[in-house]
């Protein structure tokens, strides 16, 4: 723990890097004024509304009663389109209440972080700030009958009431002493959320840190690192949880030149996967060499019968290597890997070669041995800054096949979540929900698919008269 005179001196060296920062990012750059992902497709929406009683097509099944939320990037002021990065933009978050086989209501709520109520015109959201540390802007889930906003790297999560108003800024009835993650995974068996944490200012430490089915932390156990990786996302299987430490790492030098996303491709950096026992420390930690890369996403994990881990996930042979504006890779593909903690090191298999994200299992069988897996398309030569693919893709991991469906022209899903028919339902037993953008229209449509009929047309699509921009995770909350 840091001395009363360390904290002041950090403190005091923080504010001013913040200072030069804040000043470098204000600066117009020559030559630099359009920026891929406040334009076209990625175009912020401009007000909050509420739509009710909204048009469908099909028949919305009746067993589905609860909110699809999806959440992203959407700068409630116009930014600095030469330090503006995807991943740094206002959060927003896109609703859809259903109940009976109706669309009762659409909603888009800006997650108040000070920056966005100051724009508003509105008092500073309730609760405590990590620093200045306080948008929320990549997933959102139910958790304990509360509606969270996540992000990674600072900023404790925010609540939210059903109607998505910001309640308070909350680190889990200040149970959570660190960061939080975008990306806990909740352990079907024991209602436990575990996560990888990390936080921009501390680069030598990362934290194992599970909320349990209350809703209060109950770990957070501290893992040794170097360079202040950014980890965005983890496994978590019987036995363990899944570090994946790769060159992506912060940035001092992208900081101080007022980029507002200070992490970059680092070939300094070496990438290993950790296996760290459930409730072991730093020193029990099995870690194993992996080949450069960098994964935003796995799908899931488990243990095979030989002590392996298994871990399927989406793949970038870089990642902000060269663009300021956002991810940047040249080549995405979906993996198997299989990390031996007996050899130390990862062995690579290519599940399919085409690029794709967002991969997402039934979320019943996390941790354990499964069979399906439901990934999002990307463009084959742009990745994420010209969002024009159209399908998504069913893998059956057993049979090794893959089916497709297609929205058709100019129809642009984002991430699908998986919602079972019933809780005891067989793998795969239910629906395929998330957003597609028409971009004929500028209109979006929330499309439910039949999952065991995937390339069936949708079996419900629920019309939203504007469009809802690309943004990053979804996620079903069904009501209590």
């Amino acid at each position: 723990m840091a001395s009363p005179v360390e904290t002041v001196i950090r403190k005091s060296v923080t504010q001013g890097i913040m200072k030069i920062v804040e000043f470098n990012r204000s600066r117009p750059r020559m030559g630099q004024k359009t920026n891929t992902f406040l334009t076209g497709i990625h175009t912020p929406v401009e007000a909050e509304m509420t739509l009710e009683n909204l048009a469908v097509t099909g028949e919305i099944p009746a067993a589905l009663n609860g909110r699809y939320l999806r959440i992203g990037p959407n700068p409630v002021a116009k930014p600095n389109p030469a330090t503006y990065h995807w991943f740094s933009g206002d959060g927003m978050i896109h609703g859809v209440s259903l109940k009976d086989g109706k669309a009762l209501w659409y909603r888009n709520r800006w997650v108040r972080s000070n920056a966005v109520s100051a724009a508003l015109g509105e008092a500073p959201a309730p609760g405590p700030r990590r620093g200045t540390q306080d948008n929320a802007n990549t997933n959102v889930i139910g958790h304990n009958g509360n509606t969270w906003a996540l992000v990674e790297a600072g900023a404790w999560p925010v609540r939210l009431n059903d109607e998505l108003d910001t309640l308070a800024h909350d680190p889990f009835g200040g149970t959570l002493k660190n960061s939080f993650s975008a990306h806990p995974h909740l352990d079907p068996e024991t209602g436990e959320m575990h996560a990888i944490t990390y936080y921009a200012l501390d680069p030598a430490t990362i934290h194992h840190t599970v909320v349990d089915a209350s809703g209060k932390v109950i770990r957070e156990e501290p893992i040794k690192v170097e360079h202040g990786p950014s980890i965005h996302d983890c496994a978590v299987t019987k036995q363990y949880v899944v570090i994946m430490d790769l060159p992506v790492t912060f940035s001092m030098k992208t900081l101080l030149a007022g980029q507002s996303f200070p992490y970059r491709w680092n070939t300094a950096h070496k990438a290993r996967i950790g296996l760290m026992p459930r409730h072991g420390s730093n020193d029990d930690v099995i870690w194993c060499d992996v080949e450069p890369c960098y994964v935003f996403h796995p799908c899931n994990a488990y243990e095979a019968d030989d002590g392996t881990v298994i871990m399927d996930v989406s793949v970038h042979d870089t990642m902000f290597a060269d663009s300021m504006q956002g991810p940047d890779s040249e080549k995405v593909t979906f993996e198997r890997w299989i990390i031996d903690p007996a050899a130390r090191k990862v062995t690579r298999t290519t599940l399919d070669e085409a690029p794709q994200e967002f991969p997402r299992p039934d979320e019943r069988f996390i941790g354990k041995k499964y069979r399906y897996a439901y990934t999002m398309a990307l463009p084959e030569n742009h990745g994420f800054e010209v969002f024009d693919q159209t399908k998504l893709y069913k893998h059956d991991l057993d049979a090794g096949t893959r089916e497709v469906h297609d929205f058709g022209p100019g129809r642009v899903p984002g991430e699908f979540v998986f919602i079972p028919r019933t809780d005891d339902a067989p793998e795969g037993d239910g629906w395929l929900m998330g957003y597609v953008v028409d971009t004929n229209t500028d209109t979006t449509d929330l499309a439910i698919i039949d999952a065991m009929n995937f390339t069936a047309p949708p079996v419900a699509l629920v019309h939203v008269p504007h469009r809802i921009p690309p943004g990053f995770h979804g996620n079903w909350a069904p009501a209590e």
